[in-house]
């Protein structure tokens, strides 16, 4: 990847397999957030300098999350030396889900890059109808999509502010998709899963945007 001998399409591809490997937000919301921080020529395919900013990006997260995973698994041998067996639930929430580790407060530009990508998706997925599930009305289905793209709608037009109504309006909305998911296979969580891998991330992005303005 930094090989500066090699051809700049070779080391592009090599950072597309490290996102692969590590990619905190999602391959394409990490990759979007990449490629945003990387200004300001941001064009990863044929800027050098650009690639390799990306890339040290991509290597301090990477360097804070191996950080972060050696002090929870220090602190839970202490605690499962003392019979502590079950993980703390904020531990549970560190292991799951969108979030960029990082020494410092992830960038808002970056966050807002990978929202908008994601947002994009999202409008294209493929719709649920009721047949999929006969119990469920099809337009609480509906009302929940009109929401959640509301909401995304709302934070890329603020530049990542979501005001209180807003964010208690995302937070019901991904309670409400959280709710009709299913365990195990159903056709259903085909649909509402992607639903709420977005939401999450849109989630974390409006916090973290809220805890730097906090902070």
């Amino acid at each position: 990847m930094r090989d500066e001998r090699l051809p700049l399409v070779r080391r592009h591809m090599a950072l597309r397999c490290a996102v692969g490997d590590y990619g905190p937000l999602g391959f394409h919301a990490t990759w979007a957030y990449l490629s945003a921080t990387a200004c300001p020529a941001p064009d990863l395919r044929r800027d050098a300098a650009a690639l390799s900013r990306a890339l040290g990006t991509l290597e301090e997260s990477r360097a804070a999350y191996l950080a972060e995973m050696a002090v929870l698994a220090a602190r839970r041998r202490a605690e499962k030396a003392v019979g502590r067996r079950t993980p703390r639930a904020s531990d549970m929430a560190t292991l799951r889900g969108p979030r960029w580790p990082s020494s410092t407060a992830p960038s808002r530009l970056g966050l807002i890059a990978a929202v908008a990508n994601r947002h994009s998706a999202f409008q294209r997925l493929p719709y649920p109808d009721e047949t999929l599930s006969p119990d469920i009305d099809v337009r609480r289905l509906s009302h929940l999509h009109a929401r959640l793209d509301g909401c995304a709608s709302s934070y890329l037009k603020t530049l990542g502010h979501l005001d209180r109504p807003a964010a208690a309006e995302l937070t019901d909305t991904v309670h409400g998709i959280r709710g009709l998911t299913r365990p195990g296979y159903s056709p259903l969580n085909m649909y509402l899963l992607p639903w709420l891998r977005f939401a999450n991330l849109l989630t974390y992005a409006a916090a973290a945007s809220a805890g730097r303005e906090s902070g």
